[in-house]
């Protein structure tokens, strides 16, 4: 019992360590393939009878490998992606885990069976992973053994994936606004260079703004180009020749 305790004890301790050493990722600037890269090496070391892991996210429906620790989980992960179904496909389509041995994934997707027992894997465990409206996955480990997992082990993993869904949302938040800023940043740009080229229609040809800015409109029109190219060529073409 003693032994049992000390056991889930030394367990519970990797997996704090696991997670800290998550967290601290979040707070640097890590790239977002490193930190997926990351929770695969962690979440073999923390959940009991997980030899292989590998990250799928979904995103506008389509299913991708982003991250694992061996060629083999990323294999199947495509097989599954192939059929349309299986343990990471249904942990994230439904977000609950899957947790079966090679047995029930015989019953359930007996199309699996075969490439299992190429790969030498009896053992399936996915966690989802619900980000955000337009992305969601699963965390997937595969075990050799015929265990199919053990309620500790999907307890420790959906804790782990807790952590894993908040640095996922942050990252989609901090690439949003950055491309926010872009946007916004080449708005600000395309307007100042329209602008220029109205001031000099409007000082060469003694026109108003609204003229030299239709003048701009048609040339766009004509060339079937965007205005602020249009506009750029301009006020180049006439630094070249002042």
């Amino acid at each position: 019992m003693t032994g049992g305790h000390e056991q889930l004890t030394a367990r519970l301790d990797e997996v704090t360590v696991a997670m800290e050493s998550l967290t601290a990722m979040l707070d640097t600037e890590l790239d977002l393939g490193q930190m997926l890269q990351a929770v695969c090496d962690h979440a073999v070391q923390v959940v009991p009878g997980a030899d292989m892991a590998s990250i799928t996210l979904v995103r506008e429906g389509v299913p991708e490998t982003v991250a694992s620790t061996d060629q083999r989980a990323v294999n199947f992960d495509r097989e599954q992606y192939r059929i349309g179904d299986g343990p990471c496909l249904r942990a994230a389509e439904t977000g609950q885990p899957v947790r079966v041995g090679v047995g029930a994934v015989g019953d359930l997707w007996p199309q699996f069976v075969t490439s299992a027992e190429q790969l030498g894997v009896a053992s399936f465990l996915a966690a989802p992973l619900t980000v955000d409206e337009d992305m969601s996955g699963a965390v997937n480990l595969f075990g050799f053994g015929e265990h199919g997992f053990s309620e500790l082990g999907t307890k420790i993993l959906e804790l782990y994936t807790a952590t894993v869904v908040i640095g996922l949302r942050s990252a989609r938040r901090y690439f949003a606004a950055r491309e926010l800023v872009d946007q916004l940043n080449r708005a600000l740009e395309t307007r100042a260079v329209i602008d220029q080229a109205k001031g000099i229609l409007m000082a060469a040809h003694r026109i108003t703004a609204e003229e030299a800015f239709q003048r701009l409109v048609k040339r766009s029109q004509d060339g079937n180009r965007k205005l602020h190219e249009v506009a750029a060529e301009f006020v180049a073409a006439v630094a070249t020749t002042t």
